[in-house]
């Protein structure tokens, strides 16, 4: 049987190499970048769109706005495959050299349908998949949790940048500032990949990270992993089609649009101090489901309150807005946390790449779907409409959400151990199975790597890791 190389001690001894350092570093970044500029122009578009020819119309406010997700979607899964034939950074680079294009088209555009195809080139761009191809490569399998969590942390720090950041940006530099600047950036990118992202010793599939087509059928049939696929696409829907009209709320309330960073940053840094306990509750005492669907009832409660607060416009509705808005940056943050974690918990360790695939495929469709429909709701129904269909998907998923198992108490770990035959693998994975807290056993020969889901405390770390060095 191979052997883990070299033998390895402890993972709490056992940190991240220089070589695998850099590659997180600076391929978290590039993520950061792509979430960078879809999250900058949200806040401040529908108002910057109503200057321009076309803009009068929510409906195509709408479709601008969302257009990137489906492109997006359309595109993930195919660059990932790419990827595997003509090699991690030539697509990488590709699909920079796109957004970035994208993004200048964007911020020359003279009419607002010109921002919609910028917007539909930016998302064609789609490298995440590629990317998280690239990060496999260059990391152990023990290591590239820590890794995605890497890039995980540097999503939800742009997010929080660009609602805190992006008025300012649109005083200074306006709104086809901000997509040249995100242009710049992409470029830039691109010598981050060429120049201080390792290069990967050679190309390899992970069924941890990426998409298998064949495995496709097996997770669209998980009842489960469909009710999360459910609400990252709610999810994301929603925060698109609220943000068409939360801008103009805020204005009606009194607020210039230099000045909403006032609501944005405190509501989201006062969310982020109820984030963490909640999180460490839900994983250190079982309670990630009551985490999670307390989360998204409060979704609701807050989709209702926007709701309310716009139809009535009474003279406590923009604090109305406000208190609605803390609870759903609370929602959200929480939601967007633990979806990620779920379906890890959840999916087979041999599909996990492929579950995620699906899982970031609708997340894109939400984009699409949210900028779409609430910009038609918005021009034909008022903005009240808009909150009430964001009601609508968070009601759906709060009755799908309460009917879900309870998520077990389980982690992933994953050991390489080099080409080993079929035979040997069923062998290994009966002798590790019955070794104290190991709920399923997941050797994948051909890879050379084993995964195991196991009890969050309490496993048998260092008999597991004996018996992977060789040892009886």
């Amino acid at each position: 049987m191979g052997r883990i190389h070299p033998a390895m001690p402890r993972s709490d001894s056992n940190p991240m190499t220089a070589t695998e350092r850099r590659a997180a570093v600076s391929l978290a970044g590039i993520f950061g970048l792509r979430m960078l500029g879809m999250f900058l122009i949200l806040p401040v578009f529908a108002l910057y769109a109503k200057t321009l020819p076309g803009g009068d119309s929510h409906t195509l406010v709408g479709l601008a706005l969302g257009m990137y997700g489906l492109t997006q979607a359309i595109l993930m899964i195919p660059f990932g495959m790419a990827s595997d034939r003509l090699g991690r950074k030539p697509v990488i680079i590709a699909g920079l050299l796109i957004f970035a294009f994208g993004s200048f088209y964007a911020a020359t555009a003279t009419d607002l349908w010109g921002v919609l195809l910028g917007r539909a080139l930016q998302g064609a761009g789609a490298i995440s998949a590629a990317v998280t191809a690239l990060l496999a490569d260059l990391t152990r399998e023990e290591k590239r949790t820590q890794a995605m969590a890497m890039i995980g942390s540097t999503i939800g720090l742009a997010f929080a940048f660009s609602l805190a950041a992006s008025p300012a940006f649109y005083r200074w530099i306006g709104v086809p500032g901000m997509f040249a600047m995100t242009g710049v950036l992409a470029l830039l990118a691109i010598l981050v990949v060429k120049f201080i992202t390792p290069n990967p010793g050679k190309t390899a599939f992970h069924s941890d990270a990426q998409t298998n087509p064949a495995r496709l059928k097996d997770v669209l049939r998980q009842t489960e992993l469909l009710r999360l696929n459910w609400g990252i696409f709610a999810l994301h829907a929603a925060q698109m089609a609220m943000f068409i009209v939360v801008p103009f709320a805020l204005v009606e309330g009194g607020l210039d649009a230099q000045h909403h960073w006032q609501v944005y940053l405190p509501a989201l840094l006062a969310s982020l101090v109820i984030l963490v306990p909640a999180i460490i509750y839900g994983e250190k005492h079982g309670g990630l489901k009551r985490i999670f669907v307390a989360a998204i009832a409060l979704m609701l409660a807050a989709q209702i309150g926007l709701a309310f607060s716009v139809l009535t416009h009474s003279m406590h509705a923009f604090w109305g807005v406000v208190a609605a808005l803390f609870a759903y940056f609370v929602a959200f943050n929480i939601l967007e946390a633990s979806l990620p974690s779920l379906v890890s918990k959840i999916a087979p360790p041999e599909a996990k790449g492929t579950a995620m695939g699906v899982y970031n495929t609708s997340q894109a469709l939400g984009l699409f779907f949210g900028g779409a429909a609430g910009g038609w709701l918005a021009q034909n129904l008022g903005f009240s409409a808009v909150f009430i269909f964001c009601s609508a998907l968070m009601a759906i998923w709060l009755i799908l959400a309460a009917r879900m198992t309870a998520p077990p108490r389980v982690k992933t770990q994953m050991f390489h151990i080099g080409a080993i035959s079929s035979q040997e693998a069923q062998r290994l994975a009966t002798r590790l199975a019955v070794f104290t807290g190991v709920e399923t056993v997941t050797v994948l020969h051909e890879e050379g790597s084993v995964l195991l889901k196991v009890a969050q405390t309490g496993w048998d770390e260092e008999g597991i890791r004996h018996l992977l060095q060789g040892g009886q």
